[in-house]
């Protein structure tokens, strides 16, 4: 059931993508009325959580049965006792799933308030906690101890230190103030911890902040399906560009059983130092990750081998993955995007000139290409539009078929696409 509205998106974009899904094979196949409905379905499931939060467990460092049983007690002190069951992907070994609980609609909002940006509530959706970075504004008389209702500010509307907001806002459920509205504004720059522990969340997601972080890394489903679509073997040398934050890389070198060699490019150098301080929490030494733009990578006129860093001579690796930038619209929840249309199309040279230099767990690609049905299969597209609304409690967690479960969280995820390339033969 849908308790937010849909993502709010300029005129001009939201023309723009119902223009591209509205295509002519998608409506000789569906239909115009059933094609408008997917695409206000897409749009409602966007500001969504997904039904699901998924973790990968670091099988370098223990198995995975050893971190679930981990898991499951960190769970039941989080959830005061509540058994929330923890399902093993069954084509994807190394991947966790846990139900969202939600959503939940008899949460009694209360007189202190506080306004958070978009981006703290969306994590709010994910089981985060608000830290004070997030808070936009609070209730005047609020006082660590408070019992706070928090609403996300998905337009970004309210004024930093305001004292009331009667702006379009989003309640995303109660918690416990750990701080004083004069402590959040004080203007102290090293402020940054918890201001709000959430305990009446809208949806009941688990946190993982520092939570057994050397085995388990939080990762969207359709991101751990690429690298088994990759399919890293021991010993072989791979080339992750546009890596950051390394959620793809170290799950190469875990898949690879840090047998091999990755190297991963981001042309950011603080997003690359968080490549390598994952490597090391995760205790992965095959990873050599390099401030580098990967449109960039590939050179023909070297004359020396450069020593392993980049630029890298044609045929150097065995496999390459590439994650291209994108808009990021498909990241769930998303209740508003302010971009414009040259924002959002402005993506799409970047890709192609990137790529220049399997398991079948998503649905086949999108009609409007020109591919045939039999091209389309060898595509991913992960697509929540396919799924109907979906309330989660503990109850119809209790009579759910696991398979029901597992197919449930194959399709309501982030929005994501999958492509994979076999070289056949040398240029």
């Amino acid at each position: 059931m849908s308790v937010f509205p849909k993502i709010s998106l300029r005129l001009e974009v939201e023309k723009y993508l119902k223009e591209g899904f509205l295509n002519k094979e998608v409506i000789s196949a569906l239909g115009k009325q059933e094609a408008e409905r997917k695409f206000e379905a897409l749009l409602n499931h966007l500001s969504h959580p997904p039904s699901f939060t998924t973790v990968r467990v670091n099988t370098h460092l223990a198995s995975v049965q050893q971190v679930k049983d981990l898991l499951f007690h960190e769970l039941q002190k989080q959830f005061n006792g509540l058994s929330v069951p923890i399902l093993q992907h069954p084509d994807l070994q190394d991947v966790l799933l846990i139900p969202v609980i939600g959503p939940r609609k008899n949460i009694k909002r209360q007189r202190c308030e506080a306004i958070v940006g978009a981006q703290c509530g969306n994590a709010v959706l994910r089981g985060a906690h608000v830290y004070v970075p997030g808070i936009v504004s609070t209730s005047k008389f609020m006082k660590a101890g408070d019992v706070t209702s928090v609403y996300s500010d998905i337009k970004g509307k309210c004024k930093k230190g305001a004292k009331e907001f009667d702006g379009t806002k989003v309640f995303l459920g109660n918690g416990i103030s750990e701080l004083s509205r004069k402590e959040i504004f004080s203007g102290v720059p090293e402020l940054k911890g918890r201001g709000i522990r959430m305990t009446e969340p809208v949806y009941l997601s688990p946190s993982f902040d520092n939570v057994l972080p050397r085995y388990l890394f939080l990762q969207n489903l359709p991101s751990a399906v690429v690298t088994h679509v990759l399919d890293p073997q021991p010993g072989e040398k791979i080339l992750d560009l546009c890596a950051a934050p390394g959620g793809k890389t170290t799950h190469i070198a875990a898949l690879m059983r840090d047998q091999g060699e990755v190297i991963a490019l981001d042309k950011i150098s603080n997003k690359v130092e968080k490549i390598k301080q994952n490597a090391l929490l995760l205790g992965l030494n095959s990873i050599k990750a390099f401030c580098f733009d990967g449109t960039k990578a590939l050179k023909f006129d070297m004359v020396e081998k450069a020593e392993g860093n980049p630029p890298f001579l044609p045929e150097s690796f065995d496999r390459i993955l590439l994650d291209a930038p994108c808009s990021g619209m498909g990241q769930r929840p998303n209740m508003a995007c302010s971009w414009t249309l040259k924002e959002v199309t402005s993506y799409q040279p970047l890709q192609r000139k990137l790529f220049t230099v399997d398991p079948q767990i998503g649905g086949e690609g999108m009609m409007g290409a020109g591919l045939s049905f039999e091209q389309l299969k060898q595509l991913q597209r992960f697509d929540p539009s396919v799924v109907p609304s979906w309330d989660t409690d503990i109850d119809s967690l209790r009579d759910a078929r696991i398979e029901d479960m597992i197919g449930l969280a194959n399709k309501d995820c982030i929005g994501f696409f999958i492509a994979k390339f076999i070289k056949r033969k040398s240029t």
